[in-house]
């Protein structure tokens, strides 16, 4: 079987197109306590549910652009580590 560049982009290693994937365990987290940031929204518990939230996002984006199952996860890393420096550092 021909290995092509779609193949490479969506396919993992089992020949499925991946694009989805259920939540792991940093992407829950950093989902989670970022919904609750707009619930506690001053405070001790606001810093640090923004701080949990930026480490479990920024772990989920740095896992999925090296550890990622085809080049279109890894491009959806790199975007989201992009995107996480560039909104902590406004």
């Amino acid at each position: 079987m021909e290995n092509t560049l779609f193949d490479r982009t969506f396919r993992d290693s089992e020949g499925q197109i991946v694009i989805a994937q259920p939540p792991n365990l940093p992407l829950s987290v950093g989902i989670v306590a970022s919904l609750l940031k707009l619930v506690v929204t001053t405070g001790q518990i606001n810093l640090a549910l923004d701080l949990v939230a930026f480490g479990s996002l920024f772990t989920w984006a740095w896992e999925e652009l090296f550890q990622g199952v085809n080049y279109f996860r890894r491009a959806l890393g790199l975007i989201a580590l992009v995107a996480l420096l560039v909104w902590k550092l406004q």
